[in-house]
This record gives structure tokens, sequence and C-alpha cells, in this order.
């Protein structure tokens, strides 16, 4: 079974509605308890709302779609991005790096207007903390939300037509951002 196997079937197995236990997690699928752990780190940092109990994992009903989406610019251009995403009906729910040595690093955002961009460029800008993307020279990732996969359409529509989208690389484990057909 490849990566991408386990992981649908995990989705399954998750489906269940009740909180599963990542070692039976791991018995079930016949893997580590930590290989677990990282198929739910990419699940999502794909937009898979999953979360972590006392009992074990679950996966979270959410009616909103959301996509990931690869991207690239320099720091000048940081509140372009998020206004663009705003601007079409997004909400930037995540910024996160797929870095070689430290694999998947992730911060939640919760940017859904442009009073939340502002609030947070003022941090960026205040020099006591810098963008995630400059540790992978400009690209980065965004789990974005929307009320209908057409808003999602037409925010990747509008990312590819301003340059902000970033091609997929050969060691990057998953095709983050496909535009639904």
């Amino acid at each position: 079974m490849t990566g991408e196997e386990r992981r649908e079937q995990l989705i399954k197995i998750l489906k269940s509605k009740e909180a599963i236990p990542g070692s039976d997690l791991a018995g079930k699928l016949g893997v580590s308890r930590q290989v677990i752990v990282q198929d739910i780190a990419l699940l999502r940092s794909r937009g898979i709302s999953i979360t972590s109990t006392t009992k074990g994992y679950m996966l979270e009903e959410d009616t909103h779609p959301r996509r990931v989406f690869k991207l690239y610019h320099t720091a000048d251009r940081c509140e372009e991005e998020l206004d663009l995403i705003v601007d079409n009906g997004g909400r930037v729910e995540d910024v996160f790096i797929y870095h070689k040595a430290y694999n998947i690093v992730r911060a939640d955002m919760n940017v859904r207007s442009r009073k939340d961009v502002q609030k947070f460029m003022e941090q960026i800008r205040s020099g006591k903390s810098q963008l995630l993307s400059t540790a992978t020279s400009g690209y980065h990732y965004h789990t974005v939300s929307a009320d209908t996969e057409e808003e999602l359409d037409e925010i990747y529509d509008q990312l590819e037509k301003n340059g902000f989208l970033a091609k997929l690389q050969d060691y990057e484990p998953v095709d983050f951002w496909k535009k639904s057909e």
C-alpha cells in the first residue's frame, strides 16, 4: 500500500465519528504509530480537519470547502497576496512550509478580512517576527477555505493571474493544490 492509499484508508477509518487511538490506527494499517502521526500531519496540511483528543483522533465535520495553494512571492508582496484571497471570499486558515530538513512547519493564521491582513502585517513590520516563508526563500502554502468551490476556483484563478502560484517540486510529498474539475 502506498502512502497516499494509506492516508485515504485513514480518512475512511476516521469517518466512524468516534475517536480512535493512534496505536489502533497503526495496527489497522500495519504501520508504526509515528507513521500515523506523520500521515495525520500531512492530511491536516491538505486542509482535512482532524482533532486530537485524549481518546484518539477524530475527523471534524466542516461544511466549508478548502484548498491548499502552493505560493511564491517576495516579502513585499505578502499583503497583496492576502488581500487578494480575502477580497475573493477566502479565509486564510494557516501558513506552512515544506522544509527539506524540518519537514512541515505550520502556523495558524485565521485571516478573514482586510482588517485581519492589516493586523498580521503590523506584527511582521514591527520587526519582532519574520514571515515563515523566509525559511524557504518565499515558497509557502496556505490552507484557504471559502463558502463555495466557485470562490476557491476564483481565488486560484486570481493567484495564478497575479503570479503567486508555485510549481510543486519532486521532493514535496503531496500535490497539495488541485483545481476542482
